[in-house]
Formats: C-alpha cells, sequence, structure tokens
C-alpha cells in the first residue's frame, strides 16, 4: 500500500510539469524559403562610445588622431580591477571633439556616414593623404533576462546582433520559456518602448522588424504557467504529503510488529 502511494505521488508530479512540444520549439511549421534582410544599419546616439581607427601613408600623422583609442581608464572593484578603452563619447548634444578638427556632429549618423564624413574632412583640410577611417560601437550591449539557462549582458563591437544570437549567447531558452511572449524593452527617441515577440511564429523570421536587437535593448524571457503550477502545487502540497506518509509509515510499522 505505501509502494503504490509513492508510485502515485511521482506520477502525479511527472504529470503535472508536462510541457506542451510545440510550445517548447521555435518556428513552428516554416517552410524552406530566402527571405530578404530586414536589417536597418544601427545609428549613431548620444553617449555612445566609439573607437575611431585612422590609417593612412603617413602613421606618424595618423597618430594624434588615435591616441582616445589606446587610452585606458583602470578601475578597482571586488572583482579586480579592471580596464576600459575610453574613444570617443559622444556628448549629450550628439556631438564629440575630433583632433583637429573640433567639434564633430554624430547623433543620427550610421558608422559608415560618419567614417565617410571625417575622411573627407581629413583630407579637405590636407591634414592627411587618402585618409582610410574605421568606426566601432564600444559600448553596443543587450541584456538578457528571465527564463535562459545564463542570463546575461551581450556586447556586439560591430553592431550588428540578432535576437536569435542575443538568446544563443545567453545560453538558449529553457524548457519552461513563453516562446511566444517574449518581451523587447527599448528606449527610442526618449521613449520606453515594450514589444512582444513570438519565436513559435515563421513570421518572426521573414517579417519581423525587431529581428535585429539595437543598442542597449532589453530581452525579458517570462516562465510558463506549467513550471509556476507545478512549483506552487509541489510547495504547497510536498510538506503535507510528507507528514502524510510518516503518520501513515508509523501506523503501519505498530501494526506490524
Amino acid at each position: 500500500m505505501l509502494r503504490y502511494l509513492f508510485f502515485s505521488i511521482a506520477a502525479a508530479i511527472t504529470f503535472s510539469s508536462c510541457v506542451n512540444t510545440k510550445r517548447a520549439t521555435n518556428f513552428n511549421n516554416i517552410q524552406n524559403a530566402v527571405f530578404t534582410d530586414q536589417q536597418i544599419e544601427p545609428t549613431i546616439q548620444k553617449t555612445d562610445q566609439l573607437s575611431i581607427i585612422v590609417s593612412s601613408p603617413n602613421p606618424e600623422a595618423t597618430e594624434v588622431f588615435n591616441k582616445p583609442n589606446q587610452s585606458v581608464i583602470s578601475s578597482s572593484s571586488g572583482n579586480g580591477v579592471s580596464s576600459i578603452t575610453t574613444g570617443y563619447l559622444v556628448d549629450e548634444q550628439g556631438n564629440f571633439v575630433f583632433p583637429l578638427v573640433g567639434k564633430v556632429h554624430a547623433e543620427g549618423l550610421t558608422l559608415k556616414q560618419l567614417a565617410d564624413t571625417l575622411a573627407y574632412t581629413l583630407s579637405s583640410k590636407k591634414l592627411l593623404v587618402d585618409p582610410i577611417v574605421n568606426i566601432r560601437l564600444m559600448n553596443f550591449k543587450v541584456t538578457v533576462l528571465g527564463e535562459v539557462n545564463r542570463p546575461t549582458v551581450v556586447y556586439a563591437t560591430n553592431g550588428r546582433l540578432s535576437l536569435l544570437e542575443a538568446l544563443g549567447m545567453a545560453g538558449d531558452l529553457t524548457m519552461f520559456s513563453e516562446r511566444d511572449k517574449i518581451l523587447l524593452i527599448r528606449v527610442e527617441d526618449g521613449k520606453k518602448i515594450t514589444q512582444r515577440l513570438d519565436l513559435t511564429s515563421p513570421n518572426f523570421v521573414s517579417t519581423s522588424p525587431y529581428y535585429y536587437l539595437k543598442n542597449n535593448d532589453v530581452v525579458y524571457v517570462e516562465t510558463n504557467k506549467s513550471k509556476i503550477g507545478s512549483t506552487t502545487t509541489i510547495r504547497q502540497t510536498l510538506p503535507a504529503i510528507l507528514s502524510g506518509l510518516s503518520f501513515l509509515a508509523i501506523i503501519i510499522d505498530r501494526l506490524t510488529r
């Protein structure tokens, strides 16, 4: 009788935590196809940190422009000493100061547009001959929280990061994630935008404007009801079950003596 009771309890717990397989997979019923890449190149925003590398036939003349990329700030914390490369910081007016050029407006430009602008300015002012300018975002990051295996902050210096890449770097979704209700939080033009994303839909790959993430996006993955329900049920009933089993074991022990 005691053995039967144990098996019944185990079966109840197992079935209460089952997950629908369709809700545990992404892109259900997606077919073979070729989609046009919908990515829009990110634009530079206020407080962005830029790595600007200038090269030309005269390396000595370019040194002054590359110095900020070599400047390092060290800070001490509980985890030891960390070093941060300063680069060029875009201020609250959307500008930054470039050596021998002065104030440069960067907000709203793509990295390529700013690189072309700087190369033209350096050449037209006869500061360099045939300059080549390469720019990268140093502070492009996305925060991934919730029902993932490794909640983390993901960095992408090339300014290009898809939602799938961010989730992969966070260890992928767990089996208890709400794949059709992923919350994206974004700050754009001074406004906070929230958007629910459905990874179970094949349309997410083909048409979603949120396939690619933007700087400072926050991705939150909710826990599904099956995990919440099973966890709550087990926590509420397990103490009572164990107490009952202990009491039953004492009675059986007394009766069999």
